[in-house]
């Protein structure tokens, strides 16, 4: 099936977009960029962090988000890449991502988990996610 306005199928649109919205969480983490990062967030969103403090709300991700970003002790150097996108329905998917934050000590990774819906305007925006630090060895 086709999206109607190209040759292109639909499901590789989503898809697309998806990794879109993943790569703009990359640039705004890279820039340390609270307001480029919420901006991705659904209102009702839900949130955990690698360390598992929970965040309910997109008034609790905003006040997360924009006091530990711009502070955080890394020089901006991370990668996030998506490894799997599970549609659930047409407009909700499950997004694995695999993160890794390069730093002058070695590398440390993430494999956040994201649960994305598309909004009244089509758009894909963050609405559930779950971030587990990789413990190595």
């Amino acid at each position: 099936m086709t999206d109607g306005t190209t040759d292109e199928p639909t499901g590789a649109r989503e898809v697309r977009a998806i990794r879109e919205v993943v790569a703009v969480v990359e640039r705004t983490q890279r820039a340390k960029d609270p307001d480029g990062f919420l901006a991705l967030f659904r209102p009702d969103s839900l949130w955990t962090t690698a360390h598992g403090r929970v965040l309910v709300g997109f008034d609790a991700i905003a006040a997360f988000t924009r006091e530990a970003l711009p502070r955080a002790d890394w020089d901006g150097e991370v990668t996030y890449e998506v490894a799997h996108v599970q549609f659930l329905r047409p407009d909700v998917a499950a997004v694995k991502v695999r993160q890794v934050y390069h730093g002058p000590g070695g590398d440390s990774e993430g494999t956040p988990l994201y649960l994305m819906s598309r909004d009244e305007d089509g758009r894909w925006l963050l609405h559930v996610g779950q971030n587990t630090a990789v413990q190595a060895g």
